[in-house]
């Protein structure tokens, strides 16, 4: 039976996966100019550590957003691999409501907050030269995928165990 919540889980970690994959592949770009320009041409670029920071701090959020949408983030599973039945449904759908209790306030609503407040206050980057707040975007973004994919796994959880 195809969950219609797991089809758009699915759909949204198949586009996250790709976006993962571009940033990926422009550090490696921007990382090998990096080593170039400065040992073979000797004359360094300067941007490319701030953009290597900036692909890292996208790569880190997007590719936790990613791992939480397969479950397969950092977890003890001790407890959960010896329960069984009802007492393992109830077990994961509140570790997911404390996953969603941690990403709503400090991802989604603290991460709008910085990128608001970088906004007004006009912070840009010192060499690019972009508005940090384009950099602190990915916070409220991975938040809000975080947020989707564990109340998907929620309503999976519910719709195959009735008995809940």
């Amino acid at each position: 039976m195809n969950n219609p919540s797991n089809s758009l889980k699915n759909k949204i970690n198949h586009k996250v996966g790709y976006v993962l994959i571009v940033i990926m592949a422009l550090m490696v770009i921007n990382v090998t100019w990096q080593v170039l320009s400065r040992y073979v041409f000797m004359s360094p670029s300067s941007f490319t550590d701030e953009l290597a920071r900036f692909l890292l701090i996208w790569l880190g959020m997007l590719g936790a957003a990613y791992v939480a949408g397969h479950n397969e983030h950092l977890a003890i599973d001790i407890l959960p691999s010896k329960l069984t039945g009802k007492a393992k449904n109830n077990l994961m759908v509140f570790i997911h409501m404390i996953i969603i209790g941690f990403a709503v306030p400090v991802m989604i609503f603290g991460g709008s907050n910085l990128v608001y407040i970088t906004y007004m206050l006009g912070q840009k980057s010192t060499t690019l030269q972009i508005p940090l707040a384009y950099v602190y975007t990915v916070i409220p973004l991975s938040g809000i995928l975080i947020f989707i994919y564990q109340v998907a796994d929620i309503k999976h959880i519910l719709q195959h165990n009735p008995k809940f």
